[in-house]
């Protein structure tokens, strides 16, 4: 009950508040004075619009600010990519080799290596479309190399002249070739002949073989058995190819000086190729001679000799010089081809007439160079043809003839072809050639030869 009184009594407050609020607003409102009202209707003049004044706007100048330091000369740095690939690490390998012996084949070499059947025919193969594997002997040499499980990545074939056949193992077997370019070496030396030519170049450690190069120039000038009584001085200028140690091919005479009862025999090979040797007799032109065949052996000389495919004695109407099949074969005096073509036993033959009575006959040829034809002049040296074997022959060589008249004489002595070659030869250019050949000597050999024509050279 007391708490119904409490609250009537704060709602009666609260009606005579609002009640009194109303009653004093009509009371308090008053008319405005006129001055105010228009007061309140006053606004201020419209101003004038700025009046646009141009000025130029001032040039800022902008300074460029170079680099103490360029920067194309600044280091660039290589950051390393993510897809940069690794070197590549190759797996260690294995060397094997030894020379070949005596009746061994390649397949035999190849099978003691290692190599297995289906590799060594490969390998058989791939070397022998560059190398005749028929031709290996006794110093050939097989290296072969393979990975540490035994897989073959090369094998090389070392045969003469230091030449390398090499068979490559790859996606495909592939084959090269590798041929040394050797360094050619003068040398020089004497000997004393007590009784042959071949016993003092022994004695004085000079090639024998030097031996037949003298007989092939000299024979038909000198009889050393004869003439040579012992005491006779033998000087020898010659060159050899070399590859470091090892001696390529044979060493090939350029000058040789022998002093036979008071006379001076001279010989100068030529180095040029033009295969024309000059003789001369106290510093005279005594003939000239052009060798068929550079850097041949002498195989086998003119006389009776038992034949080496019939067995019969036969008399041999020429010379022989053996040489590797292909071997240039030269005209060893001027003249005009008289017969090409095959005849019988000589097989392909190439024939020279030297004026009316004289021919020169090479035979067993391979082949004959394009553009040689019947009647066409030579010249002593140009190349008429190329080593072979065709006809009646054991193996490559060349058989060289002269006729006289129809009938066979030695090669060796005739001199009509020295005769016909020395019409060609300048005396002049043969003078100085032998003068350089005798600086030469002299130089490699540290002491001064017979000088018994110097006055005139």
């Amino acid at each position: 009950m007391r708490i119904r009184t409490i609250a009537a009594g704060f709602a009666f407050v609260s009606v005579l508040s609002v009640g009194g609020l109303a009653i004093s607003g009509i009371w308090s409102k008053d008319p405005i004075p006129p001055g105010l009202a228009a007061a309140t209707t006053w606004s201020p003049p419209q101003l004038p619009l700025p009046t646009s004044i141009e000025t130029e706007t001032p040039q800022v100048a902008q300074t460029r600010v170079e680099p103490a330091i360029p920067l194309q000369s600044m280091p660039r740095l290589e950051v390393a990519s993510a897809d940069t690939l690794l070197p590549t690490i190759e797996p260690p390998l294995s060397n094997w080799s030894r020379d070949i012996a005596t009746g061994e084949t390649l397949d035999t070499v190849l099978e003691e290596a290692g190599l297995s059947a289906t590799d060594r025919a490969e390998v058989a193969l791939a070397l022998g479309a560059e190398y005749d594997l028929r031709r290996l002997r006794p110093g050939h040499s097989v290296t072969v190399v393979s990975t540490m499980d035994g897989s073959p990545r090369s094998v090389a074939l070392s045969v003469e002249d230091g030449v390398r056949i090499e068979a490559i193992f790859g996606e495909e077997l592939a084959t090269q070739v590798v041929t040394p370019a050797p360094d050619f070496i003068t040398s020089a030396g004497e000997a004393v002949i007590d009784s042959s030519l071949f016993a003092a170049l022994e004695e004085a450690e000079m090639p024998a073989r030097f031996a037949v190069d003298l007989a092939q120039m000299l024979g038909g000038i000198v009889d050393f058995r004869r003439e040579v009584t012992g005491g006779e001085t033998l000087r020898l200028l010659w060159r050899e190819a070399r590859v470091g140690e090892d001696r390529i091919g044979q060493p090939e005479l350029t000058f040789a000086s022998l002093e036979i009862g008071g006379a001076l025999y001279e010989v100068v090979w030529p180095v040029s190729g033009s295969d024309r040797a000059t003789i001369y007799v106290n510093g005279t032109v005594l003939r000239v001679f052009a060798q068929p065949v550079e850097g041949a052996r002498l195989s086998s000389v003119f006389g009776r000799r038992t034949h080496p495919v019939y067995g019969n004695v036969r008399m041999h109407t020429g010379v022989d010089f053996a040489t590797a099949s292909g071997t240039p074969v030269q005209a060893t005096a001027p003249g005009r081809i008289s017969f090409i073509g095959w005849r019988g036993g000589y097989g392909r033959v190439v024939e020279i007439a030297h004026g009316s009575d004289t021919m020169t006959r090479y035979a067993h040829l391979s082949a004959v160079p394009e553009g040689l034809a019947q009647g066409q002049r030579v010249a002593a040296g140009d190349v008429i043809g190329r080593v072979g074997a065709t006809g009646t022959a054991t193996g490559p060589n060349l058989h060289y003839e002269v006729l006289v008249d129809g009938r066979p004489t030695d090669p060796l002595s005739d001199d009509r072809l020295a005769e016909a070659a020395e019409s060609e030869a300048d005396d002049t250019a043969a003078l100085l050639r032998l003068v350089e050949a005798r600086a030469l000597l002299n130089e490699n050999l540290g002491s001064d030869i017979a000088e018994t024509t110097t006055e005139r050279l």
